[in-house]
């Protein structure tokens, strides 16, 4: 094996160790920078939850349903038939 064969292996040696060098700390830049996310993102929760525990308790809004009120005169309204007749003749298509 000649100088310049030899050379060239450990250049590809080297290589290879600085490709899995530079992954294992790219690796490890991801983990920190993941880390630092979850740790911002509990204390704002921690904060937030402190918070709505300091201030008093908001009434809930409550939604009254309402319900078609009968004829107080026991009157019943004209007939579907007739009610469509008015309408279509008042100009109004079905």
């Amino acid at each position: 094996m000649t100088k310049e064969d030899r050379d060239r292996a450990e250049a590809r040696i080297n290589k290879a160790a600085k490709a899995a060098e530079d992954a294992k700390s790219g690796r490890t830049d991801r983990d920190i920078a993941a880390k630092a996310a979850l740790d911002n993102m509990a204390r704002l929760r921690a904060l937030r939850l402190a918070r709505e525990a300091a201030q008093p308790a908001r009434p809930t809004a409550t939604v009254k349903k309402t319900r078609a009120k009968p004829n107080k005169s026991g009157e019943k309204g004209p007939a579907l038939a007739d009610w469509l007749a008015s309408q279509q003749s008042g100009g109004r298509r079905t």
